[in-house]
């Protein structure tokens, strides 16, 4: 098992026509620059370390470069999604074939659950699964099913004012748990809150270390968790951000 490989999916040429769910769809997606985005996305990841490897285009799936939807990782079980949006569930076709070489023990979710990797935060020994939106109290508990015997806590946390529990809520390496306040169903729900100035600022990539990613268009931010010793990288990723996109969707990060 590589201990940093990033699992990402090109976008699709039809990235425009994406799902919007509490956006205004945007009329100036720029597919050539969404690619020159995704292609620094990716370059940055490199830099840092990580080995990339490219799951099969899905040219037909407008939300396909949203791999972290797909598929939840922990230890050596990957669980492979069924969507709440009927229309994505055809993007996790073929993940199996990628992910069981890498030694992942691989669990596929049936109906009626339904569950996003975005609705998932994990941190040690917690895993949050954002319930209301894409995902389902049936998609929770077939995680929890899915990941008995990890010694963790799956937690189901209520998500109404944003498409994913992780466009709301992402964690820092010390399990500080940020996020936009006013985007947030309960920030008492983790011990450590931080609230962040910019909705992107919720949004971090853990790199490795005290190294995280997050977009350029939280400038603040950027410089709050530089202020608490964090290594900060950005990058701009305006045209996946105007689809409901943020760091966290472009990629899954297998740490084995």
């Amino acid at each position: 098992m590589h201990r940093r490989l990033a699992l990402v999916r090109r976008p699709s040429p039809r990235l425009a026509e994406g799902i919007v769910t509490h956006l205004e769809r945007s009329s100036d997606v720029d597919a050539d620059l969404a690619l020159r985005q995704w292609q620094e996305y990716v370059d940055v990841l490199r830099r840092r370390g990580w080995q990339v490897l490219e799951a099969a285009p899905v040219d037909d799936c407008p939300d396909g470069v949203f791999v972290e939807d797909n598929v939840v990782v922990h230890g050596d079980v990957a669980v492979v999604c069924r969507s709440g949006a009927a229309s994505r569930r055809p993007e996790v076709v073929g993940l199996r074939g990628v992910l069981e070489p890498l030694g992942y023990r691989v669990v596929e979710m049936t109906e009626p659950a339904t569950l996003d990797g975005g609705d998932v935060l994990k941190h040690g020994h917690h895993v949050w699964v954002g319930v209301g939106g894409r995902t389902n109290a049936a998609g929770a508990e077939q995680l929890r099913r899915a990941l008995d015997g990890h010694r963790v806590d799956v937690v189901p946390v209520p998500v109404s004012r944003v498409l994913h529990l992780k466009s709301a809520v992402t964690a820092l390496p010390d399990g500080t748990v940020i996020g936009y306040p006013p985007l947030v169903d309960d920030p008492s729900t983790w011990s450590e809150f931080l609230a962040v100035p910019e909705e992107p600022g919720s949004h971090v990539v853990l790199l490795g270390g005290q190294s995280v990613l997050l977009s350029a268009a939280a400038p603040r931010t950027a410089q709050l968790l530089s202020a608490r010793g964090l290594d900060v990288t950005t990058v701009d990723i305006s045209e996946f951000e105007k689809l409901e996109g943020c760091v966290t969707c472009l990629s899954v990060r297998l740490r084995g």
